[in-house]
């Protein structure tokens, strides 16, 4: 029977379950990724199975987003990744040396395998043809110890693409103008698989923008065909024995299907404070710009940063803007270097970054107060840039280099001729090197801890029946930003979940965690796509630690939920969407808790209203994890079983 892309790798790696839409399926993962603001935590998670060594055929430990070593709580952390890396046979990535994402795809992806990483926009590495998900920490250091990992079998959607790039339009575009047309979450329960003509005129970097803001979409990953681009894109890495070639099969079907006409597009923008709030740039024409910022995981390849050089050569930016740029690796640097292409953003007035996520997790770079800024990453969620009242717009690099250039936005029909599409240089070079590889044996290197580096507590399991009561009520599309801050102060306690946990939900409400401790538990109630965003797990934990059952929302996203359930807390949601207005702050519940039963519903009692009809679309296996406190609690029960 012909497959689509996604089919392919999904059955090459199927452990159990049925390929249906909805249906519960159990995949081997060849490769692993962590990052070290969730990395800290998954390898504790890893140590505590005592598992000798990892099971992948490739697990990759990078250091990109703590690299603000003020104290010793980043230093101690790094260390710990690269001795706890040796001894398990992980590859170490130091700080510096890159952002995950972009080295990833440099160096370890390819085609047809399949990837989990403890970051959301894992999916990058879908721009090769890599079935790449992004998953919470405990997921991934199962996946290290050989367990399989379990998703709902997605829906596919294919995104037929037609026509080409005309003008300053760009991939950022594309994924933009995707997002506002399905919205955040748009793309939950489905892979967003790429297809049509106009595939053929992307190039892999151009490509893994698109797979890597796709996480946006709230979908399980994106992927594109592993093609003569690819190929291309293997021989410049110096990977050409690694390519493979990947299609769909040609009579292949698809649950929905979404076309784009790229010769339509136009450069646009997502406004505050959302990705899918679509806007058109020349819409903005006047608004002024305090602030550019290029580079992350999405737009910091070495053609996005050499169209930038090119733009910005023998101009300069207005003073009273500032213009950030962040290269992805230090192989993209090196190539800019070797070119004589960083001068040309220097001399224009440009900050030199490290080769980090920086600015994009609020790792310095804050606008101004109420500043405007126009950035090349993938969230603009209020507050993440450091600044609360910052104004974050999400656009191209060409875009953010203009607005730096002109200090304002300005129509793009008065920008004159874009720079041509850069090629890869005829030698690209290798830092290979900089990798730490892990000695075939170590069984004897010692893993060294800090201070601040904290055990995973154990959590109980659930009583039969919860008392409890409704601690905090929040609105719809809750962030794990909202949930869990994240910039350098609080970002540094990812390995202290107690110390953590203080900062739980702290900027939306400063009283939640005096109150709930005080009340020993309770529950939380949400709106619509509750925990979309970062994979960070411990939006799960922090809560978990302070004592919350469960959440009862209208809906959840993917990872978000995925997390609740490895760590033991009920997710709930509303059968009739209109009671979210019926439970208030404070109410007292009583949930039957031993009534539940796999996707089933089950009627919550709540003190002077009566009984309230909330579902769940838990599979008896997730039900058991929580039922036991939590996965680690679920595994190490069936090891003594075994």
């Amino acid at each position: 029977m012909p497959q689509n892309l996604t089919q392919k790798i999904i059955d090459a790696h199927r452990i159990t379950g049925e390929m249906t839409p909805g249906s519960e399926v159990a995949l081997r993962i060849d490769q692993t990724l962590t990052q070290d603001a969730t990395g800290t935590m998954a390898y504790l998670q890893f140590e505590a199975m005592g598992v000798p060594r990892v099971r992948t055929e490739l697990s990759v430990s990078y250091v990109d987003h703590n690299t603000l070593q003020m104290g010793f709580r980043n230093p101690d952390d790094h260390r710990y990744l690269r001795t706890v890396a040796a001894r398990y046979g992980v590859v170490y990535s130091p700080a510096g040396t890159g952002i995950c994402h972009q080295l990833h795809l440099e160096n370890f992806a390819r085609p047809g395998r399949t990837l989990i990483g403890s970051d959301s926009h894992t999916p990058t590495a879908g721009g090769v043809g890599c079935l790449a998900m992004g998953a919470g920490g405990l997921s991934v250091a199962l996946a290290m110890a050989g367990e399989p990992y379990t998703i709902s079998m997605p829906k596919v959607v294919r995104i037929w693409l037609e026509g080409e790039l005309t003008g300053w339009a760009a991939a950022k575009d594309i994924i933009l103008h995707l997002l506002g047309e399905l919205s955040v979450k748009g793309g939950v329960g489905r892979v967003m698989e790429f297809a049509g003509p106009g595939v053929a005129s992307l190039s892999v970097p151009e490509r893994a923008t698109i797979t890597n803001m796709g996480a946006e979409l709230g979908a399980t990953t994106s992927i594109f065909p592993s093609d003569e681009q690819t190929r291309s894109f293997f021989k410049a890495m110096g990977r050409e024995d690694e390519f493979e070639l990947l299609l769909a099969d040609e009579d292949a079907e698809y649950d929905e299907e979404v076309r784009i006409d790229l010769s339509t597009l136009e450069p646009l923008v997502a406004a505050p404070h959302m990705p899918d709030v679509r806007m058109t740039v020349r819409e903005l024409a006047g608004k002024k710009v305090d602030q550019s910022a290029i580079g992350s995981c999405t737009n910091s390849s070495y053609a996005d940063l050499k169209t930038v050089a090119q733009m910005l050569d023998g101009q300069r930016i207005k003073p009273e803007t500032d213009l950030l740029v962040s290269p992805g690796s230090k192989q993209v640097l090196n190539m800019l270097a070797a070119e004589g292409l960083i001068s040309p953003m220097l001399t224009a007035g440009a900050r030199l970054l490290e080769c980090t996520c920086g600015p994009c997790i609020g790792m310095g770079g804050s606008p101004v107060s109420s500043g405007v800024s126009v950035r090349t990453f993938n969230r603009n969620f209020e507050g993440r840039s450091g600044t609360q009242d910052g104004q974050v717009y999400l656009a191209s690099p060409q875009t953010a280099a203009m607005c730096a250039l002109k200090g304002e936005f300005t129509d793009p029909a008065t920008w004159g001729e874009p720079p041509a599409k850069p090629e890869f240089p005829a030698e690209v070079p290798s830092i290979r090197h900089l990798f730490l590889m892990p000695p075939a044996d170590g069984s004897e290197v010692e893993v060294l801890r800090g201070p601040n580096i904290v055990p995973l507590e154990n959590f109980e399991a659930l009583t039969e029946t919860l008392e409890t009561t409704v601690q905090l009520k929040v609105a719809d599309n809750i962030t794990t930003d909202h949930i869990l801050p994240a910039g350098p102060q609080i970002t540094a306690l990812r390995s202290n979940i107690p110390a953590i946990s203080e900062y739980i939900y702290s900027r939306v409400d400063a009283d939640f965690v005096s109150r709930i401790r005080e009340a020993g538990g309770g529950v939380i109630v949400g709106g619509e796509n509750y925990g979309q965003g970062s994979s960070r797990e411990h939006a799960a934990l922090g809560p978990r630690h302070l004592g919350v059952a469960a959440v009862i929302v209208k809906s959840l996203a993917r990872i978000h939920r995925a997390n609740l359930v490895n760590f033991g807390i009920l997710p709930l949601t509303f059968v009739n969407p209109g009671d979210y207005e019926r439970l208030e702050q404070g109410a007292a519940l009583t949930v039957p808790v031993g009534s539940i039963t796999p996707g089933g519903e089950i009627e919550v009692q709540v003190a002077g209203i009566g009984g309230v009809l909330l579902q769940n679309d838990l599979t008896e296996n997730e039900l058991a994890i929580i039922q036991s406190g939590g996965l680690l609690n679920f595994v190490r029960a069936q090891a003594d079983h075994a």
